[in-house]
C-alpha cells in the first residue's frame, strides 16, 4: 500500500509539472499539506505561476460524483428532507475567490435572503464550500473579510448567522499573496499561523522560462491536461496519516526545536504549541507520500524552516525569520540526552 501511495504521488507531481514549471519538492511539500489535512500559502511576486499551480493541482483531482454532491451539514441534528430550510448545502469540487479590497466576509462565506413573499429563508452559500478553494491575492483583503477565514481554516465549519455548517472531506485552501504592490494588507500572525506550510516559488531558470514561454504562449496550453486521482484517494490518504509512526526521540528533538523560538534573542513573537502539532502532521504526511512508515529527524529539519517562518517575528525587520531558525536547527543536538 505504501509503494502504491507513492507511485500516485509521483504520477500527481509529474502530471502538474508537465504543465507548469515547478520545483518537485515544493509541490511535494504542498501536496503533503493538503493530504495532512492543512493549508498552504503561496508568497511571491506576481507573474511566477502561484495561481497556475493551484490550478493545475485542482484540475489533476478527479472530483467524483459523490464528492461533488457531498453536503455541508448543518449541525442542528436535522433530517436532510428540506436541504434549503435547515441549512444543507452541495459542495462544488473547486472554487477560485479573485481577493480584491472591496470584497466582504459574506461575499466569501454566504448569506440568508427571504424568497419573494413566501417569508421563506434562502442560503445563498458562499465560495467557500468546495472541496477545493483557491484564494487569489488574500492580502488584498481588508482584515475584517481576512478573519471571515479564520473558522473555516480552524474548524472546517463555517457559521452564518448562528446555524453551523461542517464542511465535508477533503476540504484545502491554497492561498497566494503577493509581496509587493499597493492596497496590501498584512495578514495577522494568528492568521498565518492556520496555514501548515509557507513557500515561495521564486523566479524560473533560464531554460524553464523558455519552457514556460513555448507552453504557454499558446491558447491551447490547458486543453489535453487531465486529472490523475480521484477525490477518494484523497480522504483514505488523509486517514493513513495518523498511521505514520513518529519515535519518542523524533517528537523530543521537535519539541526542543519548537521551544527555543520562545527564548532567542532575535525573535519576538514565538511560536506556539500549534506549530509543533502542524509539523507532526505535515512530517507524517510526507512520510507517507514517500512510502515510509515512519518519520526520521532529517525529515523534520527539512521542512522545520518552511513551516515555521510565516509563524514568527523577528525583533529586527531586516533579519528574515530564517536565520534564527537555522541557527535553532543547528544548535539543538540530534542525539537524545543520556540519563544517568
Amino acid at each position: 500500500m505504501a509503494d502504491q501511495i507513492k507511485q500516485s504521488i509521483q504520477l500527481l507531481i509529474n502530471n502538474i509539472r508537465n504543465l507548469i514549471s515547478v520545483d518537485a519538492k515544493k509541490l511535494e511539500y504542498i501536496i503533503a499539506a493538503q493530504i495532512a489535512g492543512g493549508h498552504v500559502i503561496l508568497a511571491d511576486s506576481h507573474g511566477v505561476g502561484k495561481t497556475s499551480l493551484a490550478r493545475a493541482l485542482a484540475q489533476s483531482i478527479r472530483w467524483l460524483p459523490g464528492t461533488d454532491s457531498a453536503l455541508a451539514m448543518a449541525d442542528d441534528g436535522s433530517s436532510p428532507a428540506d436541504m434549503t430550510a435547515i441549512g444543507y448545502v452541495k459542495m462544488k469540487g473547486f472554487s477560485r475567490i479573485q481577493c480584491t479590497v472591496d470584497l466582504l466576509p459574506q461575499d466569501i462565506l454566504g448569506f440568508n435572503r427571504f424568497i419573494g413573499n413566501t417569508g421563506k429563508m434562502y442560503f445563498n452559500k458562499g465560495p467557500v464550500f468546495a472541496h477545493f478553494v483557491l484564494c487569489d491575492e488574500i492580502n488584498l483583503l481588508t482584515p475584517k473579510t481576512q478573519g471571515s477565514f479564520f473558522q473555516v481554516m480552524e474548524e472546517q465549519s463555517v457559521t452564518i448567522e448562528g446555524r453551523l455548517y461542517r464542511l465535508a472531506d477533503p476540504f484545502f485552501i491554497i492561498a497566494t499573496m503577493n509581496l509587493k504592490g499597493v492596497h496590501l494588507f498584512p495578514l495577522p500572525v494568528p492568521q498565518l499561523d492556520r496555514f501548515m506550510i509557507r513557500l515561495s516559488l521564486g523566479c524560473p531558470s533560464e531554460e524553464d522560462e523558455i519552457k514556460i514561454i513555448n507552453r504557454h504562449g499558446r491558447i491551447d496550453a490547458w486543453n489535453n491536461f487531465n486529472s490523475v486521482i480521484s477525490s477518494d484517494d484523497l480522504i483514505q490518504w488523509k486517514k493513513m496519516v495518523d498511521t505514520v509512526q513518529m519515535h519518542p526521540d523524533v517528537t523530543s528533538y521537535l519539541v526542543n526545536c519548537v521551544r527555543l523560538t520562545r527564548s532567542h534573542p532575535d525573535i519576538e513573537t514565538p511560536a506556539s504549541p500549534r506549530a509543533g502539532v502542524r509539523i507532526s502532521r505535515l512530517a507524517r504526511s510526507l512520510a507517507l507520500c514517500r512510502g515510509m512508515d515512519y518519520v526520521s529527524v532529517d525529515m523534520i529539519k527539512e521542512i522545520f524552516i518552511h513551516a515555521m517562518a510565516h509563524r514568527i517575528i523577528t525583533r529586527d525587520p531586516s533579519i528574515p525569520p530564517e536565520v534564527p531558525l537555522t541557527g535553532i536547527l543547528n544548535s539543538v543536538p540530534v542525539e537524545p540526552k543520556k540519563v544517568n
